[in-house]
């Protein structure tokens, strides 16, 4: 068996290196010559695969270690009878904990308590359910909007608009759609932006869920919201002009941790196994490494917001994937290629579960387990 593997994925040599010949190559770079032999292909969202691709070749296992699939021509690989796997969930707590990273520094930076604010998120998914989850248990007041779940009869879902007119923070995290009644392409436009001036906008979804030139004439206007940006219109092109008004901006990093790249290549292995007809012989927890830091005590006169602020930076700073962003943009004028290099080149970071803390009272330590770290 061949598979011809995206390099950026980790551990696939342990995982897979015993049932298959694996090849690896840059998953933005991988052609219909490479596949053409191949039994199987494992990639990440910058691979599109789709007829064009896999016409000529072999293929019949397609895995993504990712959760969203709009990279992916499902409907064609199955008229072709080809297997797809995805990894839903497998980074959706790397995601959160940047978003709640990124809120606990922005509301040092601006003087505010995250508990105060009122915050929208739109998607209810793997991301934005647990990221709901997490700041409802934190004590913050949480918006939902999700109109497949709501129109399904479940209960809790508001209108976008209510949304974006009612929440200080929204934060956006659906999938990319552009058919059906509930596409997602620029569902963030122009009236919905004009109800976020002066609000804060933080995206850790997909780009194209924002109408990137509508927010481009936003920012002309200084009606914009503050943006905290993970992803864009056009990846791997970025826009350097909105990266430049952005309070973070970061290369599509946001579930980037080693857990969550992991996970992803661990669901793929389980796929292709059962798509082989063998049992899995290997689990992540072998796999990964004791983290660098992996204890923090703290004391009493930490107050309860700054207890968390110090764990999750402890963790994962987003600052440093901003600040990076921006050199590398002002020492190389190829916008995709500083994008694909510093999510090649990205330093390896664990979630916050991977680290114990031990607080100093009751108060630290039901915000800290309600954030997702784990209690000494």
């Amino acid at each position: 068996m061949r598979l011809i593997v995206d390099e950026n994925l980790p551990f696939t040599e342990a995982f897979f290196g015993k049932t298959a010949e694996l090849v690896f190559l840059p998953g933005s770079e991988i052609k219909p010559a490479d596949v053409k032999d191949a039994d199987g292909l494992l990639v990440r969202s910058v691979t599109q695969v789709n007829e064009q691709l896999l016409q000529a070749s072999k293929v019949k296992f397609v895995g993504t270690a990712t959760i969203g699939v709009d990279h992916i021509d499902e409907a064609w690989l199955n008229t072709k009878g080809i297997k797809f796997v995805s990894s839903p969930g497998c980074n959706a707590n790397s995601v959160v904990d940047y978003v709640v990273a990124s809120l606990l520094w922005l509301a040092l930076e601006d003087g505010f308590k995250l508990k105060d604010k009122v915050i929208g998120v739109v998607g209810v998914g793997q991301v934005g359910g647990r990221l709901a989850a997490r700041l409802s248990q934190y004590g913050c007041k949480v918006l939902l909007n999700d109109p497949p779940r709501a129109i399904k009869g479940e209960k809790g879902f508001l209108d976008l608009h209510d949304v974006l007119q009612k929440a200080d923070i929204v934060c956006l995290h659906t999938p990319l759609t552009s058919k059906g009644e509930f596409a997602t392409k620029h569902l963030v436009g122009v009236d919905e932006l004009a109800l976020l001036e002066g609000k804060y906008l933080l995206n850790a979804g997909r780009g194209g869920v924002v109408d990137q030139q509508a927010l481009k004439n936003q920012i002309k206007k200084k009606t914009a919201p503050w943006l905290l940006l993970d992803v864009f219109e056009g990846e791997p092109s970025l826009d350097q002009e909105l990266i430049t008004h952005c309070l973070l901006a970061t290369p599509h990093i946001a579930g980037y941790s080693l857990e969550g790249k992991s996970r992803g290549t661990e669901m793929l292995y389980q796929a292709w196994c059962m798509h082989l007809g063998i049992e899995p012989e290997v689990t992540l927890a072998e796999l990964l490494p004791v983290p660098p830091v992996d204890l923090l005590s703290l004391d009493t006169a930490c107050g309860v917001e700054e207890a968390c602020r110090r764990a999750a930076h402890l963790c994962y700073h987003p600052l440093n994937d901003s600040w990076r962003l921006l050199k590398a943009l002002k020492t190389n004028a190829a916008s995709a290629g500083v994008y694909q290099a510093l999510r090649k080149n990205y330093p390896i970071r664990r979630e916050f579960s991977s680290l114990k803390v031990k607080a100093a009272n009751p108060e630290q330590a039901s915000a800290l387990k309600a954030l997702g770290f784990t209690l000494s």
